[in-house]
């Protein structure tokens, strides 16, 4: 069994990413990386100027982008400070974007002086603009016509998400999505989820990740986190 596979690895990512062999190259890479908002890490630096972060975001980019196969994919989750400018870093290291995705949440933090932020952006790239696993059998979701008009003619499998994803705390217990558009609606994962790793402070819902696996990789595919 290769010594990459099914492992957790712990180091600078990106000479990780570097010393990845070609034999063992990802069909989907997932990024939350740090969005340099000041946030207390124990080792790293999340107080970096514009051009410090701009490059270092550029330079595990390439790695992410060297550690795909051909028709690989690349999802990034980011706020909205540097969105636009890691877009455009992404596409200049070669990627293809094909949705931008707007994940909403609940349990986000109050604020006083401003709008409570409730959204993280999910940017999804290709490495080739025209050969990608997009697996839309996976991830129909019933439609209006199924939902509200009890249409017989609905088609029977349901409809392909837009970029706007509906997920209500109410509608997890049954693992289902209502019928969205290009923003995901996903519980941030608070305190008292079963779910909840404690030693986590940014944790993502599984079932955020899981419609992104779903969706971007084949059947025994090789994801990279």
């Amino acid at each position: 069994m290769s010594k990459w596979l099914n492992q957790l690895h712990q180091g600078d990512s990106i000479k990780l990413l570097q010393s990845l062999p070609e034999s063992e190259r990802a069909d989907l890479v997932f990024a939350d990386p740090p969005y340099n908002i000041g946030f207390s890490y124990d080792v790293y630096d999340d107080r970096k100027s514009d051009d410090e972060y701009l490059n270092w975001s550029r330079a595990w980019m390439k790695g992410v982008h060297r550690a795909l196969k051909p028709d690989g994919s690349f999802w990034l989750a980011i706020g909205d400070e540097y969105v636009a400018e890691l877009k455009q870093v992404a596409c200049e290291v070669g990627f293809q974007l094909r949705s931008w995705v707007i994940w909403y949440y609940t349990f986000g933090v109050n604020c006083k002086a401003n709008f409570s932020r409730s959204h993280t952006h999910l940017l999804y790239f290709t490495k080739d603009s025209k050969k990608f696993t997009f697996n839309h059998q996976e991830i129909r979701v019933p439609s209006a016509r199924q939902l509200v008009y009890r249409d017989a003619r609905a088609e029977h499998s349901g409809r392909l998400p837009d970029n706007t994803w509906i997920l209500r705390p109410q509608d997890m217990r049954n693992g289902g999505f209502l019928a969205d558009h290009d923003t995901w609606f996903f519980p941030r994962v608070a305190g008292t989820f079963k779910e909840r790793a404690g030693f986590h402070g940014c944790q993502m819902p599984e079932q955020l990740l899981g419609r992104i696996i779903r969706c971007s990789s084949p059947a025994g595919g090789v994801v990279l986190d």
